[in-house]
């Protein structure tokens, strides 16, 4: 199946950087591209492609806002961040708008186009390196206050609580499996019944739920 892009970065040479590099991968194909989140959103609308490529700085309305815009209307598309490092408070928000995944800009391409198969996948992905220290430091900044109040728990057995407190603390579906002694499905099955359960849209939720909980403290 191909995965249908749409890269929204207001810098022409990052755009023209991705087209050309998933040319050579004929399981990705670029349907559009929008230089600022307005665009982003109108051709989403359009072109309902299955994953945005969204750059967080760009003029006018930028890409938090655009992401929000775009996980809260009926497309399915879904939203991986193109950050720097030095763009963290930026990058808190757009874990709340309802971003997917997140990749640094001087990460290797093949690690960009892998990640954007794992979001189109249903999956969740914070670049190595990012994680523990974004999730931590957003789990202890002032955006970190639930703008609601904290999911029940009442409703997971402990083994799902178990699963969670992992996902919060960043482990894969294979590293969970190991650390429960359980298999790799079995750990799969326990994530999927946590995001139905906790209403959570993809990983990266269940994480930002995890610290709510509680179930995770942040390092100090």
């Amino acid at each position: 199946m191909t995965v249908r892009v749409l890269l929204a970065d207001d810098q022409p040479l990052v755009r023209s950087g991705l087209r050309v590099i998933m040319a050579d991968h004929p399981d990705l194909e670029v349907v559009g591209e929008a230089a600022t989140g307005s665009e982003a959103v109108r051709l989403v609308g359009d072109l309902r492609p299955d994953v945005v490529v969204m750059d967080i700085r760009m003029p006018g309305m930028d890409g938090i806002e655009a992401t929000r815009l775009i996980t809260a209307g009926p497309a399915t598309t879904r939203v991986l961040v193109l950050t720097t490092f030095d763009e963290d408070d930026h990058v808190y928000g757009a874990l709340r708008a309802g971003a997917s995944g997140f990749v640094v800009k001087d990460m290797a391409l093949d690690d960009i186009l892998a990640a954007i198969r794992v979001v189109a996948a249903g999956d969740a992905l914070i670049a190595p390196g990012v994680t523990r220290r974004l999730i931590a430091d957003f789990a202890k900044g002032p955006e970190a206050a639930p703008t609601r109040s904290p999911r029940p728990v009442d409703g997971i057995t402990e083994r799902e609580r178990e699963v969670l407190t992992l996902v919060g603390r960043g482990r894969s579906n294979p590293e969970i499996a190991e650390d429960l002694f359980i298999t790799v499905a079995t750990a799969k099955s326990h994530v999927s019944r946590l995001l139905t359960k906790l209403d959570a849209r993809d990983r990266v939720q269940l994480v930002i739920t995890a610290y709510e909980m509680g179930l995770v403290t942040p390092p100090r």
